[in-house]
């Protein structure tokens, strides 16, 4: 994808030059400290993509450059224009600034409390003003003038407005007179491509009936939108909606030898959900798949000494107060999933959309998504150690409307809605994703036995979970002891357990000085094997690995061999077995090892959530060092 950009573009927020960030739904271009401070805010407030490195629609990127280059940051900034602003004080953060507090506090007031933006004059109505907005956008969307349309969405007009006289939305408006461009701003809002009009037509009817081709296919990509970036998560490959494919499904062979009966009861569960439930717990995956993936981007392309401050690091998804507090706690505990256990919920979900969509009926259970989390993530958290709060709201709809008339709030949600029949998988495309799965069947295993750690002895556990549990870590006796565990890799030998069972448990940890040093210097690993997998130099992997590998294990030497704090054994033991799973992933780059592209694709995906792996546990030993050593 190129991008067309010109040297003397700058970032909207502090002016300095070259940005290589975009906000999607605020149309502007960010540098990079900006950017650390955007993906704090959560995706509610700002949806941000790396120019170079992130995969993009090109009508999406097309629409991104065109708000910037036509003002759009006056939109977030309009009071700042005023002369009297400057009289007042008030003014935007420069190049020059820190990150913290300044461009943090003026970045949060322009886009968290819409500080600068112009304020329509007070009315007694509040919903007569926000429905003369939404005939406005209505209007305009027929024109090419996308920062009208913009600044329409910024002051409250709703992307999915049903126009009352002309039975129809702005969506079905752009997709009649072919303007693409239109429609991706209103999809970034939440329009719906599948809301029918009062003649029962779609915006992507207008747009095949229209001969606007492209226009038509962006739109169904839209609608699956969801199910796509989840599936390409796992698998790297996007559904052949144009023949008719809407759903990839990725596989797991002999996923009965491992799944236990806990995470059976949770899959049952989650088919259960009310579709209100269910696309609730779909939004927020996606959310997680979206934090994970602009991680990965961000470890790849930052200077790997600021990987470990506080500034730079989004650990979990940050809150959205337009959600409870159970939700949130929910969305915050999807960031401690491993690999294999976010692949296992991705997978369910995906296979539970399809069945929603081609109108499966569910058992018509009440278990809600609270029960389905406990079954699914019980690690104790780093931030809170209180696990009693449920993870979502624990009360389910009354009503389980029909999933095609509940699904209007955003762009996210369209993979489940679509009227458009799936039929059959071609037994071909399903072959073909089938053997390159199975073909890395071996290391989604490996990946679970590393992070599955063997109980001696019977304790029920999550398929998707491979922590103590609270019950085990709450335990003072000795029976704590019997229930140590270790990971066994063939031809491997055994991977070190951080902490001899029968030794002395120790509060000492070493310097924070010492720890924030090797963290560095794994990370500085990490950003070159990430920067191979970009540029597909799959030769890079092993030796990339065995670097990082030897970083880890001087980093595992600092601390004590029995570690009395939970939180850090836990975390010394992801960092340990993460890295061994790395190399074993690598190894199979090997000639002979990997067959196809689809092969190559499987690995780097796990290369890149192991190396994720290693970066999450060394920036919790930082933090839990910091703190313990400033006590």
């Amino acid at each position: 994808m190129s991008k067309r950009l010109r040297s003397s573009e700058v970032c909207a927020d502090c002016s300095g030059p070259d940005p290589s960030w975009a906000s999607v739904n605020r149309g502007i271009l960010i540098c990079d400290e900006c950017c650390s401070v955007h993906r704090s805010l959560g995706r509610h407030i700002s949806q941000v993509r790396h120019l170079k490195h992130t995969p993009w629609p090109p009508t999406l990127l097309q629409m991104v450059e065109t708000l910037y280059n036509n003002g759009a940051n006056s939109i977030w900034e309009h009071s700042l224009l005023d002369p009297a602003s400057i009289m007042s004080g008030r003014r935007k953060a420069n190049p020059q600034d820190k990150v913290h507090p300044n461009k943090a506090e003026f970045i949060r007031a322009k886009y968290q409390m819409l500080a600068f933006v112009h304020r329509l004059p007070c009315r007694d109505d509040d919903s007569v003003t926000a429905k003369d907005l939404s005939k406005q956008l209505h209007s305009s969307v027929r024109t090419g003038n996308l920062e009208t349309c913009l600044r329409l969405l910024s002051l409250g007009a709703q992307a999915n407005f049903f126009h009352p006289e002309k039975g129809n939305t702005p969506l079905h408006v752009a997709a009649k007179a072919g303007q693409i461009l239109q429609a991706e701003l209103l999809a970034v809002y939440g329009a719906d491509p599948g809301t029918q009009d009062s003649s029962g037509k779609t915006p992507i009817d207008y747009a095949r009936q229209g001969g606007h081709r492209e226009l038509a296919e962006r739109l169904v990509e839209v609608q699956y939108e969801l199910t796509d970036r989840l599936a390409f998560y796992l698998c790297g490959r996007r559904p052949d909606h144009q023949n008719g494919q809407h759903f990839i499904i990725p596989q797991m062979a002999d996923s009965s030898l491992d799944l236990s009966e806990l995470a059976k009861a949770a899959k049952k569960k989650l088919q259960s959900l009310s579709n209100h439930l269910f696309e609730e717990l779909a939004m927020d995956v996606y959310d997680e798949v979206d934090r994970r993936e602009t991680d990965a981007v961000w470890l790849a392309t930052q200077n790997h000494s600021t990987l470990v401050t506080e500034t730079t690091a989004v650990p979990f998804l940050p809150v959205n107060p337009e959600y409870s507090s159970t939700r949130n706690q929910g969305r915050q505990k999807l960031a401690r999933f491993n690999a294999h256990e976010f692949a296992t919920l991705v997978i369910d979900i995906l296979s539970d959309a399809k069945r929603r969509q081609q109108g499966n009926p569910s058992t018509g259970s009440k278990d809600n998504v609270e029960l389905i989390l406990k079954a699914i993530g019980s690690q104790p958290s780093m931030e809170s150690q209180d696990n009693d709060q449920p993870d979502y709201d624990s009360v389910a709809s009354d009503e389980d409307p029909d999933l095609e008339t509940t699904m209007s709030k955003g762009s996210r949600q369209k993979s489940l809605d679509s009227d458009l029949s799936d039929g059959p998988v071609p037994i071909q495309e399903f072959m073909d994703v089938k053997n390159a799965l199975v073909a890395s069947e071996a290391k989604i295993q490996q990946l679970m036995k590393a992070s599955k750690l063997e109980k001696q002895n019977s304790v029920p556990e999550s398929d998707y979970d491979n922590t103590t549990p609270d019950s085990e870590l709450d335990d003072p006796g000795s029976s704590r002891k019997a229930r140590q565990r270790s990971v066994i890799w063939p031809g491997e030998g055994a991977i070190p357990e951080v902490g001899d069972p029968h030794g002395v448990s120790s509060s000492t940890l070493p310097s924070t000085e010492d720890v924030i040093r090797k963290t560095e210097q794994i990370t500085k690993n990490i950003q070159e094997l990430l920067r191979a997998a970009q540029e597909n130099s799959h030769d890079s992997y092993i030796p990339c690995s065995e670097r990082i590998h030897v970083a880890v294990t001087e980093m595992a030497a600092l601390f004590p061999k029995k570690p009395r704090s939970d939180m850090v054994r836990t975390s010394l033991r992801l960092l340990t077995s993460s890295a061994y799973r790395l190399q074993s992933e690598c190894k199979k780059t090997l000639p002979g090892e990997s067959s196809s592209a689809a092969d190559i694709q499987l690995v780097t995906q796990q290369v890149i959530q192991c190396a994720y792996d290693i970066a999450k546990a060394a920036k919790q030993l930082v933090t839990l060092t910091t703190k313990e050593n400033s006590r």
